[in-house]
């Protein structure tokens, strides 16, 4: 079942809102790729606080002009 930002695990409930939106991003690719829910919910979490942790973290890039 994909996930989005009103229906998803009970287990993101407690992350942030940018964690949760990239989480359930990654949730529904691993479904799609066939991983069943529960590895799908725990991989996605990990990935997602690291994906919003790393861009937190980087420089700003420079505007285009």
């Amino acid at each position: 079942m994909p996930w989005d930002e009103i229906q998803f695990p009970r287990s993101m409930l407690h992350l942030e809102p940018p964690v949760r939106r990239k989480a359930i991003e990654i949730a529904n690719a691993l479904l799609r790729e066939g991983y069943d829910e529960g590895r799908a919910i725990r991989i996605a979490i990990s990935q997602a606080k690291r994906y919003v942790h790393d861009a937190a973290a980087a420089p700003p890039r420079p505007e285009r002009l």
